[in-house]
């Protein structure tokens, strides 16, 4: 009998993998230079370089040696770095954002793994750190998926349904004996997924980035060495307070409690206003660090979502 990680594979592989597959693959071009087949452009040579690669055309010309360089045909490591925190558990049941997470992270550890590359997996919340060591294998897959099944049932027991994920006027983390205690320090998750990625390796953040901590330069220093792409998880009760009158709002993250009216028009434009002001900082923040961040809604089809994402990736490129 299937295992719910079975089950939920068997499902993404029918309606997403076999959808991507072809699409995905051959889409990651890597940042190394070395004897491939797409070329990448002139540099003059050097003593110690292969002299098969010297075009006698433009050595000609300028009548100094140089080189075609290739980009290089290898295989990559690829680490998901996964936000267990409680505010990744906002959402309708059954696609809250956790929801999500789980079956992106496994779409993308199958369809890196298919492609040969080595994938593994970092699951982050405050307090708790869990790594998959990177593999290949479908058995590999389901393995990140059982990781991401222990840490949904954790999260499951400490916070509530989609009123946990509204959020007005971040909290300081602090500990007060509600479930949670803290916000999530981001990073702290930067900088976990720094020190387990000795190599060099193509690094897919996915989180809503809802915490604290100086993420971004943690995130610069990641970036320095690594290539990163932010996959931000996002939900309608992110950014959309309710007009249901009296209602007690919770910090998804630390538990703290707030009886507001929801219908007062200075709180509706003071929380759009925070929306707003959270999402600048979010993507002025990526830009400084030279990442992308993809917007993935809990609502849209997934498959149509890693389209765009693949689409963007390859127009950031061209």
């Amino acid at each position: 009998m299937a295992t719910a990680p079975e089950k939920l594979l068997l499902r993404l592989e029918w309606k997403v993998v076999r959808r991507l597959d072809g699409r995905l693959q051959g889409a990651h071009r890597t940042t190394y230079r070395g004897s491939g087949i797409d070329f990448t452009g002139l540099r003059a040579y050097m003593e110690g370089d292969d002299a098969r690669h010297i075009d006698w055309n433009v050595t000609a010309r300028l009548d100094e040696p140089h080189l075609r360089v290739f980009t290089e045909d290898r295989e990559l490591t690829v680490w998901l770095v996964l936000d267990r925190s409680a505010s990744m558990a906002a959402g309708r049941p059954g696609r809250a954002k956790h929801d999500v997470l789980a079956e992106l992270a496994l779409v993308l550890a199958r369809l890196f793994g298919r492609g040969g590359n080595r994938v593994g997996a970092l699951l982050y919340d405050t307090g708790m750190l869990r790594v998959v060591p990177p593999g290949t294998s479908r058995r590999h897959a389901l393995r990140i998926a059982a990781e991401l099944d222990r840490t949904a049932e954790r999260a499951s027991g400490r916070t509530s349904e989609r009123g946990s994920g509204w959020r007005w006027g971040r909290r300081s983390g602090r500990d007060d004996g509600r479930r949670g205690g803290a916000t999530t320090d981001l990073a702290e998750m930067l900088d976990a997924a720094g020190r387990l990625a000795r190599r060099r390796a193509l690094i897919l953040v996915l989180s809503d980035f809802i915490g604290e901590g100086d993420w971004e330069r943690s995130l610069q220093r990641l970036a320095r060495r690594h290539e990163v792409v932010a996959l931000r998880i996002v939900d309608t009760a992110d950014d959309v307070l309710p007009e249901a009158g009296l209602i007690v709002v919770e910090d998804a993250e630390t538990g703290e409690q707030l009886v507001v009216d929801s219908a007062d028009p200075l709180l509706r434009v003071r929380f759009r206003e925070a929306v707003a002001t959270r999402d600048a900082g979010l993507t002025a923040g990526m830009r400084r660090a030279g990442v992308p961040v993809h917007r993935v809604e809990t609502e849209r089809d997934l498959a149509e979502t890693l389209v765009e994402v693949v689409a963007k990736t390859r127009d950031r490129r061209s």
